[in-house]
C-alpha cells in the first residue's frame, strides 16, 4: 500500500550500539534473528519479518538509547522538496554510503529522528 505523499514503506529501524559484537550476539543468538548483513562495527542487519532491524555502531558515549525509523523513497530529492513544502526542516546535508544509498534526516515534533533513504540503482 502506497502512502498519500512522498514517503514509501518502512525500510528498517535501527538502534545505536557501542558494542556491536555484544549486540549482534544478543539479536542473533538470544532472539534468534537471522543476520543478513554485517559491516564490521559500523552496521549489522537482521531479518525480522517485513521490516529489517539494524544496529548502527557508535563510539559516542552521549548517544541516548533510541531508535530511528527509516522510510524508503524512490527519489530523495523530490521527497525532501515535498516535505520541505509541508514545513519539515532537515537536520543538514544528505549522506551517502557510496554505491549503496543516499539518506537524510529530519525530526518529528518530539525530536525523534526520522530518515529517508533512496537506494542507488
Amino acid at each position: 500500500m502506497r502512502s498519500e505523499g512522498p514517503i514509501g514503506v518502512i525500510d528498517h529501524i535501527y538502534y545505536w550500539t557501542q558494542d556491536m559484537d555484544r549486540a549482534v550476539a544478543f539479536y542473533e543468538a538470544v532472539l534468534g534473528l537471522p543476520l543478513t548483513d554485517r559491516a564490521g562495527n559500523e552496521w549489522a542487519a537482521f531479518r525480522a519479518g517485513p521490516v529489517r532491524l539494524a544496529l548502527h555502531g557508535t563510539e559516542e558515549p552521549s548517544v541516548p538509547p533510541s531508535g530511528t525509523v527509516v522510510f524508503r523513497v524512490d527519489d530523495l530529492d523530490e521527497a525532501r522538496w515535498l516535505l520541505q513544502q509541508r514545513g519539515v526542516t532537515f537536520d543538514g546535508h544528505e549522506s551517502e554510503v557510496p554505491g549503496v544509498a543516499r539518506f537524510t534526516t529530519f525530526r518529528d515534533p518530539d525530536g525523534n529522528p526520522v530518515q529517508l533513504i533512496e537506494y542507488l540503482r
